[in-house]
């Protein structure tokens, strides 16, 4: 497979089975970018043939599954010290 052609399969391959489902109801939101990171995504764009609306709701959505893990990372932790302080009063006791 050529680069182009190996290229567009993948392209076709993301938007076929990566890219998020969206219903046909949608919310516009409008935000500023510093102009280094503006002209990075419209580069990213046209490098990935994808829109900019698909490129942000990916990295939000990775944003969000990282946070979450995060979270949940943060609540095994203080679970974990809370038996742990369980533990050792038990012992005590």
């Amino acid at each position: 497979m050529g680069d182009n052609s190996k290229t567009q399969y993948y392209n076709n391959w993301w938007k076929r089975d990566m890219s998020p489902k969206l219903s046909r109801n949608t919310e516009t939101i409008t935000f500023s970018l510093p102009p280094e990171m503006a002209q990075h995504l419209r580069e990213v764009v046209k490098e990935e043939e994808r829109t900019v609306s698909e490129l942000l709701r990916e990295a939000i959505r990775l944003y969000m599954e990282e946070r979450e893990w995060r979270r949940l990372e943060r609540l095994e932790r203080l679970r974990s010290r809370q038996h742990s302080s369980t533990d050792a009063r038990a012992k005590e006791g």
